[in-house]
């Protein structure tokens, strides 16, 4: 998969940048912010995404790895989904 990656790095980096945005909005965001300071946000969450896929580039498993990231996320989210309906029904 790293050798595929390495091979196409455009969709490399809008994995990485799709997968960065998602990790943030779920972990990091706490609340709105103005218009101004969340297009700065996404455009330095654009400039990370450049630098992992200089890593990403050099062979190092990046995109994997937040993708693992993400799936424990989703993980947590689909146990607590379960967790909140079993307690209901009690």
């Amino acid at each position: 998969m790293t050798a595929w990656l390495q091979a196409h790095p455009y969709i490399a980096y809008v994995m990485i940048y799709v997968l960065i945005t998602y990790v943030y909005n779920k972990v990091f965001k706490t609340r709105r912010l103005p218009v101004l300071k969340e297009a700065i946000i996404y455009i330095l969450l654009g400039g990370g995404s450049l630098m992992l896929l200089m890593f990403q580039m050099w062979g190092l498993p990046i995109v994997p790895s937040l993708a693992v990231a993400v799936a424990l996320m989703l993980m947590v989210k689909i146990r607590y989904f379960v967790q909140d309906r079993m307690n209901k029904k009690q």
